[in-house]
């Protein structure tokens, strides 16, 4: 049956029957070693990674005539480490996944850019959509975005469900302008945003947005920005003055923001406002790009010979979760490992300090915890060490915040032994 999935026309049509054949578990990877007269890949492409959890990798004649299991695994080991490379969690990405504690060493500017622009593990995020409308006189605006967050964006968070919760809501600002005045170029008779300039645009946007008061969850921003009559068209220019093709930018921890423009509506004999039906497919490819590097889908380069297939309609692949469920269950474990150290650091500095039965069980809790993620991690049971370090997080958290200690941290004097209190008593 595997004979006969792998004669399929295509790659991807391959794939998905090796799939269906065999759903490999969570953590692993399968690599199917093909003919180099197969027709599945085209000439100048010798690795197939596609959308689940399978590779296809070509081997030549030369390799296979004559050559024990030993010698062919052998001439194979060096292409087998490129897929996991791109596939599986390395000790590199445990650098990453460790930034904010760890120091990088020189050539690792490319994981140095991804850990710094996603947002940190935490239970939930809120996002939130935001279109701006500056001139509403002008522009009568309709973007159909629940129906576009269904068609786009919730596949993604079904999919993302193991690592959080998410929460979706959206909003439309009127007068809202940037915090950049466009510059004209007459070359182009349009107007540009440099990317020097956008670290300005955010701020005073921002206050514009609002807050959600009653989460603590970490805000992914996506603003949509259809520009007034005064500065249309208006483009956004890189570092190399070229013109970005999505005309769009992100910051990191924070959200991205894309510019909008309408054409060809303008005239001598135009009506105003304006009826403006936002072309919603192309706004969503835009924010769904920026919200997989904002969680954390690193944006890997394959090296030369290599064939990613396209994450789908999940806009996730498979190998691509797994490698997220790998770097969050270690940042989990080193955030609680971490709060666990710290209480116990400080609690060693104030010496006469009385812990009550609730915290001694959440420190218990939280090691235990601990202790599993590391052991399944250790076997590659992503599912289970993910949830584990969750629940070390929450204990960790709740020991450390517990309401009796946090006046004795900042006050351990006014905290007096029993001796004390019964003189105080009479």
């Amino acid at each position: 049956m595997e004979e006969d999935a792998l004669k399929k026309p295509t790659a991807a049509e391959a794939d998905l029957s090796l799939h269906m054949l065999s759903e490999s578990p969570c953590g692993s990877l399968v690599v199917y070693v093909i003919p180099e007269s197969s027709s599945l890949l085209p000439e100048d492409v010798n690795v197939y990674i596609g959308q689940r959890r399978t590779a296809l990798v070509r081997i030549s004649a030369q390799m296979r005539v004559g050559k024990t299991l030993e010698q062919l695994l052998a001439q194979l080991e060096p292409r087998i480490k490129q897929v996991l490379q791109v596939m599986s969690f390395s000790h590199t990405d445990i650098t990453v996944a460790l930034s904010d504690r760890v120091r990088f060493r020189p050539g690792n500017k490319e994981s140095i850019a991804d850990s710094m622009r996603a947002f940190k593990s935490s239970p939930g995020y809120e996002i939130t959509f935001s279109l701006l409308n500056p001139d509403p006189k002008s522009h009568q605006l309709h973007w159909d975005i629940e129906g576009a967050v269904q068609t786009y964006i919730q596949p993604l968070l079904t999919k993302l469900s193991p690592l959080a919760n998410f929460s979706i809501d959206s909003q439309t600002l009127y007068y809202t302008m940037l915090g950049v005045t466009p510059r004209f170029d007459s070359s182009l008779e349009a107007y540009t945003l440099n990317a020097d300039s956008l670290a300005h645009v955010i701020n005073p946007v921002e206050a514009r947005l609002g807050s959600n008061a009653a989460s603590s969850n970490p805000v992914l921003n996506f603003l949509l920005y259809v520009p007034d009559i005064r500065h249309s068209p208006l483009y956004i220019h890189d570092h190399r003055k070229q013109e970005v093709p999505s005309n769009a930018f992100h910051s990191p921890r924070w959200g991205g923001i894309m510019v909008y423009n309408v054409n060809g509506f303008y005239g001598s004999e135009t009506e105003f406002p304006v009826h403006v039906n936002i072309n919603m497919a192309k706004v969503m490819g835009v924010f769904l790009a920026q919200l997989r590097l904002l969680l954390g889908v690193q944006s890997l380069s394959p090296p030369p010979g290599f064939l990613v297939a396209p994450c789908g309609s999940t806009g996730l692949a498979d190998w691509e979760l797994d490698r997220l469920m790998w770097s969050r269950s270690v940042e989990n474990i080193a955030t609680a490992t971490t709060t666990i150290t710290s209480l116990a650091q400080l609690l060693d500095q104030i010496g006469n300090i009385v812990i009550n039965d609730n915290i001694a069980q959440q420190v218990s809790s939280a090691v235990t915890s601990l202790q599993l993620a590391m052991a399944e991690l250790e076997v590659g049971n992503l599912g289970f060490a993910l949830q584990y370090s969750k629940e070390a997080i929450l204990a960790s958290e709740k020991a450390f915040f517990d309401p009796s200690l946090l006046h004795l941290l900042y006050f351990p004097d006014d905290q007096n032994d029993c001796s004390d209190c019964l003189t105080l008593c009479g």
